[in-house]
Order: structure tokens, then C-alpha cells, then sequence
């Protein structure tokens, strides 16, 4: 509040316009609040992998929850210069899901994916139902992993970027084992990456619906 506070006085001016002393404390500003922003992301993560604990899911709608994450980070990706395109089903059946958790494997895999492209690209989201499953792939066309790093990304505290947690993958992984289902990764270095997630649908079985 207090960096906000100091922004808008900063920015405000004397005359209207900043001066350039303010101009330089609203650069060390800015330079404060994305490391706030930054470690609260590191403490965040950690603390929702320690806390662990069971999902709560109920039947649920998965194409309108990875809409309602796409919305969440298009803006910010458009600004980066990161294309959506998105391939859902009609009709899909009901998921099991603990619509919070699973929203946040999914972020997790955006957020990654915008990582990976810091000069723009294209972010492909598909789901696709092979019988008694749907098949979720997260696509980017960003920098790619190299061999050794495919085999450790959803390893506890790896990670290849300056700051990472080492956390969101490995947060992800599990989420996606919490709902039964399975996530695996593909990935070229230079050429980009594909994380893709299998769940069971929600279908009738003897007049009661479960997981398939």
C-alpha cells in the first residue's frame, strides 16, 4: 500500500508531470513491487505445496474452468506478445474436479508456458475426449527443454529459471494425480513444449454417475 501510495505521489508531480528525481524513485518503485510481487509468488508456492491435503471435487463443467483460466491470463500474455488459440469440445461430459485446485495446475502451466516465450509466440490449448477420457494439451512455442531437463521438471525444487520455486510443476503434478489422472510432458529445445493431462470423465455406470 505504502509503494502504491509513493507511486501516485511520484507520479503526480508538482506541475502534473513527474520530474526526473521522481522519475527515478518511480523506476526504483517499480523495481520493488515485482520483487514484492516475486517473492510473494515464491512464498505462495511453497506454501501450497507444503500445506498438501486432499481435493474436494465435485462434478464439474472442464471446458468452461480452462476458459475461466485463459481469460485470467490472456491480457497479460497479449501484452507479451502471446497469441491464444484454443480448440475445446461441445458437450463434453461432466469432471470431477476441485474447480480451485485444478484452476491452479492449469495457471501453473500457463504461467510456465508464458515464461518460456519472453519475445511473444503462440499458446495452444486443445481438449480432446478419447472415450471415457478427455485429453488436455497445454502447447507453447517458446524456448524448450533440453533432455535432462524434461526428465526433472516435475521434480521437487528443480528448476532451469533464475528465481524459480521449483514448485509449480511439481504442484501441478500432483493436483492432476489428486483428480486420477496422469500429466506428461514433450519438448524440443529451440522449438517449444507440450504438457499434456489425462482425466477420467464423469459417466453413467449402472444408473450412478463415476469416474471412468
Amino acid at each position: 500500500i505504502n509503494l502504491a501510495l509513493l507511486e501516485e505521489d511520484c507520479g503526480r508531480g508538482e506541475q502534473g508531470e513527474p520530474s526526473a528525481r521522481d522519475k527515478r524513485v518511480l523506476k526504483r518503485v517499480h523495481t520493488l513491487q515485482r520483487e514484492i510481487k516475486r517473492l510473494e509468488t515464491i512464498v505462495e508456492d511453497f506454501l501450497r505445496y507444503a500445506r498438501g491435503g486432499s481435493v474436494d471435487r465435485a462434478p464439474a463443467d472442464l471446458v468452461q474452468t480452462i476458459r475461466e483460466v485463459l481469460d485470467f491470463v490472456e491480457l497479460e500474455d497479449t501484452r507479451q506478445g502471446i497469441r491464444h488459440h484454443v480448440d475445446l469440445p461441445a458437450g463434453l461430459p461432466l469432471v470431477m474436479l476441485d474447480t480451485g485446485a485444478f484452476k491452479q495446475a492449469l495457471l501453473n502451466l500457463c504461467v510456465n508456458a508464458r515464461q518460456a516465450m519472453p519475445d511473444g509466440g503462440e499458446l495452444i490449448v486443445r481438449a480432446v475426449r478419447t472415450g471415457q477420457q478427455v485429453e488436455i494439451s497445454v502447447t507453447d512455442t517458446g524456448v524448450g527443454m533440453d533432455p535432462d531437463a524434461v526428465e526433472r521438471c516435475f521434480e521437487v525444487y528443480y528448476s532451469t529459471k533464475k528465481g524459480g520455486t521449483g514448485l509449480g510443476l511439481s504442484t501441478t503434478r500432483r493436483i492432476v494425480e489428486q483428480h486420477n489422472g496422469r500429466i506428461a510432458v514433450l519438448s524440443e529445445k529451440g522449438r517449444g513444449t507440450s504438457f499434456s493431462i489425462v482425466l477420467p470423465l464423469l459417466v453413467e455406470i449402472h444408473g450412478k454417475k463415476e469416474d471412468a
